[in-house]
Order: structure tokens, then C-alpha cells, then sequence
């Protein structure tokens, strides 16, 4: 194995040892790696076409924190000495390998419980004396064993070496975010699991075929239960409900039915937002569903029922002591960080009613919500300050998008240092955005554009934080941009709107903008293939809600070309969204 961060061409330890059985030197050239890897190198090359803020995005989520081998030794002793042997801890503890025992079941038709794979993760220092590790997973195999053949095939494939990134702060938007990159650059989902005995989720992919490593599995380790994020990753969920398959296809009945089912789930997840179950429940301690009622006001019978439902679909989980809520369903909980709850409510509230008339929208090209609500939802929502306050709160529940966007290159060049740079944020709701941004760069300045009855909102937002008095107030519309200024952003805007009001809105932009100024869309763009995306899913939304779409990167060039602007590039960022660049011609 190279022992340099600038040799890239690694090559799994099977390849290196002179012996491929000799597991010494497998597990030596295994440590010699681990020991020498940089973060940022190691993932430009495992993820060919990853540079620039991407790189820097998945480098400040991720870390390099292990790479895997899978030894046989004749029983523990010989183990304990063969890490010795290589500088590594020779009393490392051994736990259960879930994980890895199930794939070894599969792949050689043997019962699980006939394998007793145990994993140790013997420390070591990275270059910047950073903690890391060597997993090593051990099946004792005896001579003359049974096992044997197992072990000589796995020696020789070394299906089960791969290299592991730590998910530093895992939540199910964060996760569902590095997956999302992983894929875009080629990398396939290749299994998983959820080991109980140490609270930890691991991601599994086959690395792109122009990966710069010889490793051909890489894994993203995110503490605690992650399973509902898991069952997407590994394909299982068929319909938006959420139900993980059984092995093998489903028949087509029983594919559509749970396909149909997808109107429940979304009414349930509504109603345990609106009992406020989550704030009930917390995740360490069950809770009996009678107590439960009695705490939420129900019936104890249904509420039993919702909360088995619940359980199939990853929010709540049962166990001996009561239900436990999952990641997913704290995020129900009106308090926690980056809540959901006012999205559910939207969800399973006006945008739920609406999309019963989705068959009129697709026959008249009449948005549904016009159809039932007689007028378009912005001006609906304004004439019911509560709604309009719960569809404010839940765009804010999608903030998590921004997380990368503060460390943009037009908006850290904007801050450097000896300038004083105003960012504007057009129809930037409370206020989220902006302060991301001003927070991460002291020496801008910003302007808020947006209708009156939302400025007051954003005023005692953004009042709260460090960056108030950075921050000036514009009421109006798309047609009172403010010119001079250097950077402007669009964050889920156009997306609202067909394309002629999408090019009224980019001609007042451009209009305003200095020549050396930048423009900064934020927006989920379409594939251009049939790869699943949560932008397909969001544009028949946008059809069914507002008249607007979602769009390719190509249409969005086309219209910015329309009004003397280039695009210059974009960038992903969570949730499926991207950060476009544009300038004027």
C-alpha cells in the first residue's frame, strides 16, 4: 500500500500483502494507510469531479476515520499477537459485527448465527495526530474448520475492505445530503446497516468506477439510529409512505397498494404533529401509549393504532418499555432544531387539500389550490395572518439547505477583507438566510427585500441575533430591487412562478445590478434523466400549488440568458438543492 497522501492509487491490503492469507501483513499495510491519509485529498480521489465548495462542504461534514479489513485468525491470541506485530493496540475490545455478519451470510448461503464475526477498532494517529482507526473484523476459523473456504475467498476478493468517513453532527437532513453527493459523483449504494450494540448507522457504497483508490466500498458512519434514512439508501422505501420492501420484488397488487397508501402517511405524520406526540415522548425512555393519551388528550385505542402506524413508517419505535421517538420524529417537535412541524402541517393541511384536485390541474393547467381556494395561495395566505405565519415557519424548516451556502466563493470574496460589501436578499422571508450569511461574514452588509405584513417577522428575528444592525429593511416587491448593490439572492423564488414572471423577476434584478455584481439562485434542479429526486417530486408540487416548476440547470441558463446573464456554475448544497452562479454578460 502507498504510504503517501500524493500516491493515490491505493490498493485494498489484499493487494500489497505478499501473501494474500497472511493477515499480519494485511492488517500492517492496513494501519500504514490510515496512519497517512489526508481527509481532503482522500475524498477528491475517491470522488473523482469532487472539488472546489463541494469538497469543502463534505470536508467540513465528513472526516477520514477508518479503513476496514477482514481477517481469519485461528483464535484470539494469534489475533492479539498480529496486532502487536503491526503497532497497534493488541487490547483493543471486540463487539458483535452485526453488519458484517449478515453480508457474509448472504454472500456464502450460511445461517447468521453460524458466523461469529466480532469488530475491533485498534486507534491510531492520522498526520495531524487526529484519532483514528483500523476496523479490523475477525471470524475465528480453526484449522481444518469449515469455514475455511469462506476465509480463502474473502482473502482473495476483499469484498469487506473499505475506507470510513465519520458524519460529524448526524441528523437525517445532513445525511440525506451526503448521500445525495456520494450518488452525484457515481458512488452506488451497496448495503448498510444498524448495529444496536454500539448506536451507530453505517452507509455503504461501491465506489465510481473512475475512482482514484484501488478500495472499492466506502462507508458513511453516523452515530445512533438512523434506519429510516438507511431504508432510502438501500432502495427499500416504494411508495412516500415509507414501507421497506420484504426480499425480492413485491407483486404488482400488493407495490400498488402501498403506493396508495402514501395519503395516510401524510395525514399521520399531520396528526402526530398536531396532538404534539413528540413533545410528549422523548428518545432515550418509552412511554406507554395509554399514559401517552392521557398526556395528548386521546383516545387510548386510536391513538395505539396511529402509533403503530407510525412505528412501520420510522417515527416513533416500540420497544419493552413503550414508544420512543426516532431522529425523524424529534424533528415533529415544535422545539427542536430546524423543527418540521409547521411543514407537516402545511403538508397535511392546505397543500393536502389542494392536491385533491390535482387531476384539474393537470387536464386545465389551473394550479389545484386556485381551483379550491378561488385565489392564488401568496394572496390567500396574506389574507390569513395564521397560515401566512405557519407557511413562513415552514420555509424556515427547510433552512438546513443553507448550511453550506454561507462558505459560497462569491460570498466569501465579498467579505474579504477592505471591502464593505451589501448583500441583498429578494423575498427572503424572516430573515433566515440573511442572517446565515451576515453571521458567517462580519463585514458585509445586507438589505431585506419582502411584502410589509413579513418584514414586521423578520425585524424581531433577526433583532435577536449579533446581525441586526447590519441589516436594513426594503417593503415592496420584485419590482423595487435595490440597485448598487454586490451580491443578490433569489432562494426559492423562481420556482414559484412560470417562466414569464420568472423573467419579469430576473429583468428587475439585472436591472439593478452593478456590473461586477453577483447573483446567488438558490433552487432544486431536475435531473436530466430519470434519476429519483426530490425535485420531481417538488415540481408536481409547484404545479399542483403555485402555477410554478421546478427546472433543469440548462432551462435556468436559458432564462438567465434572456436578461444579459450568465451562468457561470453551480453547486449542491442539503435537501437536493443547488447554489447557481450567475453574472452579467
Amino acid at each position: 500500500m502507498p504510504a503517501t497522501t500524493t500516491t493515490a492509487t491505493t490498493t485494498p491490503t489484499s493487494r500489497t500483502a505478499a501473501n494474500a492469507g497472511d493477515d499480519a501483513e494485511r492488517l500492517s499495510a492496513t494501519a500504514a494507510f490510515v496512519r497517512e491519509q489526508d481527509t481532503s485529498v482522500l475524498l477528491s480521489r475517491v470522488l473523482p469531479g469532487l472539488d472546489g465548495p463541494e469538497l469543502r462542504a463534505l470536508t467540513d461534514r465528513c472526516d477520514f476515520a477508518h479503513a476496514a479489513v477482514l481477517v481469519f485468525p485461528p483464535d484470539e491470541q494469534t489475533l492479539r499477537t498480529d496486532l502487536a506485530a503491526c503497532g497497534l493496540p493488541a487490547d483493543a475490545q471486540a463487539q458483535p459485527s452485526v453488519v458484517v455478519r449478515e453480508r457474509l451470510a448472504a454472500r456464502h448461503r450460511r445461517k447468521p448465527a453460524d458466523l461469529d464475526v466480532r469488530i475491533l477498532r485498534p486507534g491510531v494517529r492520522g498526520p495531524a495526530e487526529e484519532h483514528r482507526a483500523v476496523e479490523v473484523f475477525a471470524l475465528t476459523v480453526p484449522p481444518g474448520s469449515g469455514l475455511s473456504g469462506i476465509a480463502a475467498e474473502e482473502r482473495r476478493l476483499d469484498h469487506e475492505a473499505h475506507l470510513a468517513f465519520d458524519v460529524a453532527r448526524p441528523d437525517p437532513l445532513v445525511l440525506r445530503g451526503l448521500l445525495a453527493s456520494f450518488a452525484r459523483h457515481g458512488a452506488v449504494a451497496d448495503g448498510g446497516g444498524y448495529n444496536p450494540h454500539e448506536d451507530g448507522t453505517v452507509f455503504y457504497f461501491t465506489a465510481p468506477a473512475d475512482t482514484k483508490t484501488a478500495y472499492r466500498r466506502v462507508e458513511l458512519y453516523a452515530s445512533g439510529d438512523h434506519r429510516d434514512v438507511l431504508s432510502e439508501h438501500l432502495g427499500r422505501p416504494l411508495a412516500p409512505a415509507g414501507h421497506a420492501r420484504r426480499a425480492g420484488e413485491p407483486q404488482p397488487a400488493e407495490a400498488l397498494l402501498w403506493l396508495l397508501t402514501g395519503a395516510w402517511s401524510t395525514q399521520a405524520l399531520a396528526a402526530c404533529a398536531r396532538l404534539r406526540l413528540p413533545e410528549a415522548m422523548n428518545r432515550r425512555t418509552g412511554v406507554d401509549s395509554s399514559e401517552l393519551a392521557r398526556t395528548v388528550g386521546a383516545d387510548p385505542n386510536s391513538l395505539a393504532t396511529l402509533l403503530r402506524y407510525l412505528a412501520m413508517l420510522g417515527v416513533v419505535s416500540e420497544g419493552p418499555d413503550g414508544f420512543r421517538l426516532t431522529g425523524v420524529g424529534a424533528l415533529l417537535d415544535a422545539e427542536a432544531p430546524g423543527s418540521m412541524r409547521p411543514l407537516a402541517l402545511m403538508y397535511g393541511g392546505p397543500f393536502y387539500q389542494s392536491f385533491a384536485h390535482l387531476t384539474h390541474t393537470v387536464r386545465s393547467g389551473q394550479p389545484g389550490f386556485e381551483h379550491l381556494y378561488g385565489e392564488n395561495h401568496f394572496d390567500h395566505f396574506a389574507r390569513d395572518p395564521e397560515l401566512a405565519t405557519l407557511f413562513d415557519q415552514s420555509m424556515v424548516s427547510s433552512a438546513a439547505m443553507f448550511d453550506a451556502l454561507p462558505s459560497h466563493p462569491v460570498l466569501t470574496a465579498a467579505a474579504a477583507p477592505g471591502r464593505s460589501r451589501t448583500v441583498v436578499d429578494i423575498a427572503g422571508g424572516t430573515g433566515e438566510l440573511l442572517g446565515r450569511i451576515l453571521t458567517a461574514h462580519p463585514a458585509l452588509r445586507g438589505i431585506l427585500l419582502e411584502r410589509p405584513q413579513v418584514l414586521a417577522a423578520a425585524r424581531t428575528y433577526l433583532a435577536a441575533t449579533d446581525v441586526g444592525e447590519r441589516c436594513a429593511y426594503r417593503a415592496g416587491d420584485f419590482a423595487d430591487v435595490p440597485p448598487g448593490a454586490d451580491v443578490y439572492i433569489l432562494s426559492r423564488v423562481l420556482h414559484d412562478w412560470d417562466d414569464d414572471r420568472c423573467r419579469s423577476i430576473l429583468r428587475h434584478c439585472a436591472d439593478a445590478m452593478p456590473r461586477h455584481a453577483d447573483l446567488l439562485v438558490v433552487e432544486r434542479l431536475l435531473p436530466a434523466d430519470d434519476t429519483p429526486s426530490l425535485a420531481t417530486a417538488w415540481d408536481l408540487h409547484m404545479m399542483c400549488n403555485t402555477g410554478g416548476r421546478e427546472r433543469t440547470v440548462d432551462h435556468y441558463a436559458r432564462l438567465f440568458e434572456d436578461h444579459g446573464l450568465e451562468l457561470v456554475g453551480h453547486t449542491p448544497l442539503a435537501l437536493g438543492a443547488h447554489a447557481l452562479h450567475a453574472r452579467r454578460i
